[in-house]
């Protein structure tokens, strides 16, 4: 069996001496101890220490999101567009002041000489109007109806719903829904925040993980170059196979392919995250290349946080609120279809005087008294109030449809922050296997290394657990990276935010 195999051996280092990829060893120089190969897999197990000045962190991340990304300041534009529909709302309640004037004079006749003011104020209480007044209706023509003395009438008085309109109106209705919109427009605000910091938490995961992968690579090439260079000199020396330098070089070839590979996905996974980063002019930056990512710091959510975020899922998430808001607004709504159900009943009453009424010698009968005065009263009833009854029916689906949207979104909300939970439980414990089994991994290699010295194992079996080592340590960062991100969903179903668990 041994004469087999050096006959092998001999045979190969004749192939690769008229190939080129070895060289015939020359007479045996004095005695030289042989390059050993790598120590023991150090470069895998080693420690690097982190430039922290190059650490692009997580938080560094948050701040320049939630200061500068568009999508955000977009969303801060919701709740000032609600303020804005309340302050539109608010203007019906606004004191209105009208005037109009018409004159016509042909033929040396004065026909009419027509001048109207008014000075109304909405007040909130029963819909009540307060008006004030001051008409000139003179001329040959005028309608005696309208007529007034030449000074004019001045009056003040009141107009009260007494029917349809004075527990609510149009006018209460669309303010009161304004400024319950303002809450879902909060809510709204909120969402959207959340939903642009997940997705910018996430790219910054990927790029950790990318980041990792191409790390972990560069340094199982550099190994294998380094093993690679001390098997070559072996070889010339004469104290190894041709074949061991042909198998280390096969090693580094692979893996300076996947080192290339990964060089472009981690490129491409900096573009990705840039695009979250934007500066304070609302221009687009770019990740420096030199920046990398801050550790994996695996936090375990406690149960006692894990209660606290499903509590506050089930009354704060911007989801439920807004439902919350729906419903409050649905119910004004209501009310006031309700309110159109009564019949229309509006009485209004005005105390008249002559234009001149500051006058102190004024004469009595022509001065604001309960003997000069103006009345009215209005009423109105549709015979089958379709219309109404119609609207109202509609508006009371629309409730127990935003009702049962609600009870639905409670619990698909929980059950979410209770899925991804479970997530983190299981990343958990992967991660605990998965150091265990690194361990394990370390000590089959530092074996092989040593097998290998005692002239008991193959370059092969040494570059296979190597590779499985980096293998599992790629893993172990890719666990890690899900687990960052199942942290960001988790704190996303609840409907907050959290970096690094804060």
């Amino acid at each position: 069996m041994r004469m087999h195999i050096l006959f092998l051996q001999v045979s190969l280092l004749v192939l690769l001496s008229a190939t080129g990829w070895a060289q015939v060893p020359r007479p045996a120089p004095p005695p030289t101890v042989a390059p050993p190969l790598p120590v023991r897999g150090q470069p895998l197990t080693a420690v690097v220490p982190v430039d922290t000045a190059r650490v692009f962190s997580l938080r560094d991340l948050a701040e320049l999101v939630f200061a500068n990304h568009p999508i955000v300041k977009q969303a801060a534009l919701l709740s000032e567009r609600a303020r804005g529909q309340v302050l539109q709302a608010r203007g019906g309640f606004d004191p209105k002041a009208t005037s109009g004037f018409d004159r016509k004079l042909f033929g040396g006749t004065d026909y009419y000489n027509k001048w109207a003011n008014e000075f109304k104020v909405p007040i909130w209480l029963g819909g009540i109007d307060l008006k004030a007044g001051y008409d000139r209706y003179v001329g040959t023509y005028v309608n005696p109806e309208t007529r007034t003395p030449l000074n004019g009438l001045a009056g003040v008085g009141l107009s009260v719903p007494l029917g349809q309109g004075l527990l609510i109106d149009a006018r209460r209705s669309t303010l009161r829904q304004a400024r319950i919109l303002v809450s879902a427009a909060e809510a709204d605000r909120v969402k959207q925040i959340n939903d642009v910091w997940l997705q910018a938490a996430k790219d910054y995961w990927t790029w950790y993980y990318t980041y990792q992968q191409a790390a972990l690579i560069q340094e199982g090439v550099e190994l294998a170059e380094t093993r690679f260079r001390a098997i070559r000199q072996r070889v010339d020396l004469g104290d190894q196979a041709p074949v061991d330098s042909v198998e280390a070089r096969i090693t580094t070839q692979d893996r300076q392919v996947q080192a290339e590979q990964l060089a472009v996905d981690l490129q491409n996974a900096r573009l990705v995250l840039s695009n979250h980063l934007w500066n304070q002019d609302n221009q687009p930056v770019e990740l420096p290349a030199r920046a990398i990512p801050q550790p994996a710091r695996v936090d375990s959510v406690t149960r006692q946080e894990f209660a606290r975020l499903r509590e506050r899922a089930a009354t704060e998430h911007p989801t439920l609120r807004k439902l919350d808001a729906k419903i409050l607004q649905l119910g004004v709504e209501e009310r006031y279809r309700r309110e159109l159900l009564k019949p229309t009943l509006n009485v209004s009453g005005t105390l008249l005087s002559q234009g001149d009424f500051y006058r102190p010698e004024l004469p009595a009968s022509y001065s604001f008294g309960l003997n000069n005065y103006k009345v009215g009263v209005d009423f109105a009833l549709p015979i089958f109030l379709r219309q109404a009854r119609g609207q109202l029916q509609v508006v009371r689906l629309n409730v127990r449809e935003t009702v049962l949207e609600q009870q639905q979104s409670r619990r698909t909300i929980g059950n979410q922050v209770t899925s991804v939970y479970n997530s983190l439980r299981a990343y958990e414990r992967q991660l605990a296997v998965q150091t265990l089994t690194i361990a394990n991994q370390r000590t089959l290699l530092q074996a092989e290394l040593q097998k290998y010295d005692l002239g008991e194992s193959t370059i092969f079996l040494i570059n296979a657990r190597e590779t499985k080592l980096i293998d599992l340590r790629i893993k172990q960062e890719s666990l890690r990276a899900s687990y960052e991100k199942a942290v960001a969903e988790l704190y996303y179903y609840a409907g907050t935010r959290s970096v690094n668990g804060e």
